[in-house]
């Protein structure tokens, strides 16, 4: 295997889970040329990456499919020996059959899976994510411990160093999700209730910055900053990586703390851990309702509002589960 092409068109936190993968080959094939397919907006979290070659990107937004035809005809003039797709649409199965690659793998439930070399099951349920995305090479080899992550550079760490300056938590409290997203009055509440002596952090993308913003002025006098769309996707890794606690949603935060190994808590609204997507750092914690509710899970995504009307998934987590973590964090340390 000297070329390789790994293929996840997907969100942020689809691709951080695919790295796996990536961990996988350079240690089976550590000369090889590893290149990736993402969807545009994504090539930056395999800046500086050291397995990683070319970032082939694909712009969905507008004229989607001319990008696509234009994509798969530059991609066949590399000749790889081969391609993996880690989704299950029929775009990127049309992709990995005209790439022109030798060998192809992906999963059964892809439209064009019919055409791989390699149909692998998609099975939901207890397994995670990252065991879904390494089954797609086991013909490679046994070895399945490689851990998801990314690589920031000591640019990206000297970039958050001054926030540093004391112990500190990180808060991402927003989600693509309605029903993913646990709510602001939550989080106000959250944020109240901490030590003073944390320092704490609001992190999200540009367009999260109002929610951010309501939380830091419903907090006042506490001193909370936002981040909101003032750091990269590696950057925010950076400052998640030394932070005492790292509190999130099933959402792409959780992925990139679960890169760099960072202490996470992950609340689970709507969605559950059995789908597969929970943390992979070594000091995790799973914060959920404790209530029995029938309408949950609601389903493999998340929704624009609740099915239901009253969303007591999120609304029925107490204040004190989030406090716990710290505790027990800080008890440890």
């Amino acid at each position: 295997m000297n070329k390789i092409i790994l293929i996840q068109t997907a969100s942020i936190g689809d691709v951080i889970l695919t790295t796996p993968v990536l961990e996988k080959l350079h240690y089976y094939f550590p000369e090889a040329i590893i290149d990736v397919v993402v969807k545009e907006g994504m090539e930056s979290l395999f800046a500086k990456h050291p397995f990683v070659g070319k970032v082939w990107t694909w712009e969905k937004r507008k004229h989607k499919y001319r990008h696509l035809f234009s994509l798969i005809k530059q991609i066949r003039t590399v000749h790889y020996d081969l391609a993996i797709n880690c989704q299950r649409f029929a775009s990127t199965g049309f992709l990995t059959v005209f790439s022109g690659a030798v060998i192809t793998t992906g999963f059964h439930k892809n439209p064009f899976s019919a055409f791989f070399t390699y149909r692998i099951r998609h099975q939901i349920g207890n397994v995670h994510e990252v065991e879904r995305n390494l089954s797609l090479i086991d013909f490679i080899g046994p070895e399945k411990r490689f851990s998801v992550r990314l690589y920031p550079s000591e640019a990206d760490f000297n970039e958050v160093v001054h926030l540093k300056y004391r112990p500190y938590i990180c808060i991402a409290p927003a989600s693509l999700w309605f029903t993913k997203q646990f709510p602001e009055s939550k989080w106000i509440e959250f944020v109240g209730a901490l030590p003073e002596d944390l320092q704490v952090y609001l992190l999200g993308a540009a367009d999260e910055r109002a929610l951010c913003e309501r939380i830091v002025k419903a907090c006042v006098p506490r001193g909370v900053i936002s981040l909101a769309g003032e750091l990269s996707l590696l950057q925010t890794a950076a400052l998640m990586q030394d932070a005492i606690l790292n509190y999130v949603n099933d959402s792409a935060p959780l992925h990139i703390a679960s890169s760099v190994n960072a202490p996470v808590a992950a609340i689970f609204c709507s969605t559950i851990l059995e789908f597969g997507f929970g943390p992979r750092s070594d000091r995790s914690f799973m914060i959920q309702t404790s209530q029995t509710l029938t309408c949950r899970p609601c389903g493999l995504h998340g929704y624009k509002k609740c099915p239901e009307g009253h969303f007591d998934c999120a609304y029925s987590i107490l204040n004190q589960q989030l406090i716990q973590c710290i505790s027990y964090v800080k008890c440890y340390e």
